[in-house]
């Protein structure tokens, strides 16, 4: 197998205790680069502890997570484990937007501390992610408290963008937001993921959103950790 035919991701027979509720179980998912998955049946607590499983914050009480070839458990240092988080870009409410700040300084900071007065290269880029989520330029002077919920969470997109990350992870990024908007998130997720050749795991219960994404989409089984195709797909396999 050649390094471009690996699975970027790869997650095999896990079980992870939390909040002293059953354990999150997945019993196998391998993304590669490019791929898109909708995971439905993941609660706001189970979508965390997924991420924090995949990005090495945290390791399996049993079975693997292997990212881009390597397991997360061989990850042995802060440094080196930092340096590993730019390859993923994550979408979560738990990401701090400082409400009093411009708009573009909120959107520079994932990738540099240079944001006031801020260098003509990281305007330009900022700029540029503003563009291809689909915000208003005219707003990146404002203050992120003047914002709608549904540029909220393009903001977050774009912030997850700024490393240029290999696999985006989402956790349930369109909770707040109204169906119409949901669902126009979810097409700039798919539009942005294309143009990038960018894979992307999201975790929902939003049927707007998965509509707008589109992706493979799977059910998580708790009992087991299978991971279940839904509609059509489960009917051509039934």
């Amino acid at each position: 197998m050649t390094l471009s035919d690996r699975p970027f991701l790869e997650i095999s027979g896990v079980s992870k205790s939390y909040q002293g509720l059953r354990p999150l179980r997945v019993k196998r998912l391998s993304v590669a680069r490019g791929d898109r998955f909708t995971l439905f049946g993941f609660d706001a607590a189970a979508a965390e502890v997924f991420v924090n499983l995949v990005t090495g914050a945290s390791v399996p009480d049993e079975g693997d997570v292997c990212v881009d070839g390597k397991n997360t458990r061989d990850i042995s240092t802060d440094t080196e484990w930092l340096s590993s988080l730019d390859r993923f870009g994550i979408v979560t409410e738990r990401a701090v937007l400082l409400e009093g700040m411009p708009l573009a300084a909120n959107m520079a900071l994932p990738f540099t501390l240079a944001i006031d007065p801020m260098p003509e290269d990281v305007r330009a880029k900022v700029e540029a992610l503003g563009a291809e989520v689909g915000l208003d330029p005219a707003r990146l002077t404002s203050p992120v408290a003047a914002l709608s919920a549904e540029d909220r969470v393009r903001v977050h997109v774009a912030r997850a963008l700024g490393t240029d990350p290999t696999l985006m992870l989402l956790e349930h990024p369109t909770a707040r937001l109204e169906p119409s908007s949901a669902e126009a998130i979810g097409r700039t997720v798919q539009q942005v993921a294309k143009a990038r050749s960018l894979a992307w795991v999201a975790l929902t219960e939003d049927d707007n959103f998965a509509r707008g994404a589109g992706g493979t989409k799977l059910r998580l089984k708790p009992a087991t950790g299978e991971l279940a195709p839904t509609g059509f797909w489960r009917r051509l396999r039934t």
